[in-house]
């Protein structure tokens, strides 16, 4: 199992100090939440670039459906190369509650569903690095005839973490397909408590989906996240291993209690500092 942290507020100066810390301490990756109107992701993540070396860095995640995905293509094969092949890249429809919709009306969920199916596809064909033709339902692209911007280093693509709600199978086989699922509870009820039993369930229905499609479980992602007290540093452990024996390969520890940037940063600075829950 690999560690990452996620900045749940703050700013690029915020970022580039504490991915400087979480790789100091033994920390895999760093990620930042990207928002519609707010700090811009990307610039805080090209300053956390310039100032580590090893640390892979993300978004937590990207609401593509709500993104223009050429310029999601652009800004994330430039992190990638900035970054010596470090980034990735976390999707999602975007969540349907109002802080989202401050400037347009929610399309809806299966509007939202076809763009992010669309987005991917487009974004993963402009990596290519050579002139693209798409025509879909939502995108469109002409072939580029100069200035084609380079691919990322990562190959064949950088790793992209899907939102798969389980046990709904349309969402679960988008999440499949790519390289990572980024679990989601959804019951008939509605949202519901994501457990590592829910979990189990849900890895051993992708595994079955990608050897069906000829594709292997290993070099895929199965992200977890919550939050452990570094103060009972076996307890912290004992919950991250939970997760690994359900068939988690990340956790993420997020904690998304506060969005005040004074607190956020001190809170982080301690939580780094003990390092992972290994």
């Amino acid at each position: 199992m690999r560690f990452g942290w996620v900045l749940a507020y703050g700013d690029a100066r915020t970022a580039a100090d504490l991915a400087v810390l979480a790789e100091s301490h033994g920390w895999d990756a760093f990620f930042v939440w990207e928002g519609v109107w707010a700090v811009d992701a990307w610039v805080a993540l090209a300053a956390a670039a310039m100032q580590t070396d090893r640390i892979r860095l993300g978004t937590m995640l990207t609401p593509l459906p709500r993104r223009l995905p050429w310029e999601v293509a652009g800004q994330v094969a430039t992190l990638d190369n900035l970054s010596g092949g470090r980034t990735i890249l976390a999707v999602g429809l975007g969540a349907p509650d109002d802080r989202w919709w401050l400037f347009e009306d929610d399309p809806g969920r299966r509007v939202r569903a076809e763009r992010l199916d669309e987005g991917l596809e487009l974004m993963t064909r402009l990596w290519s690095g050579e002139p693209v033709s798409y025509e879909g339902v939502h995108y469109r692209a002409r072939p580029a005839q100069r200035m084609v911007p380079p691919p990322p280093v990562q190959r064949p693509r950088v790793p992209i973490w899907v939102v798969g709600a389980w046990p709904r199978p349309r969402s679960m086989r988008r999440a499949a397909r790519w390289d990572g699922w980024l679990p989601y509870h959804l019951s008939r009820e509605g949202e519901a408590e994501l457990t590592p039993d829910v979990l189990r369930q849900g890895v051993a229905w992708v595994r079955e989906q990608r050897s069906a499609a000829g594709l292997p479980m290993d070099g895929y992602d199965v992200v977890a996240e919550g939050t452990t007290d570094p103060a009972e540093p076996e307890a912290a452990a004992a919950v991250a291993r939970s997760w690994a024996d359900a068939g988690a390969t990340w956790w993420l520890e997020a904690d998304w209690s506060s969005m005040d940037p004074d607190a956020v940063r001190a809170t982080a600075e301690a939580r780094l500092r003990a390092g992972p829950p290994r």
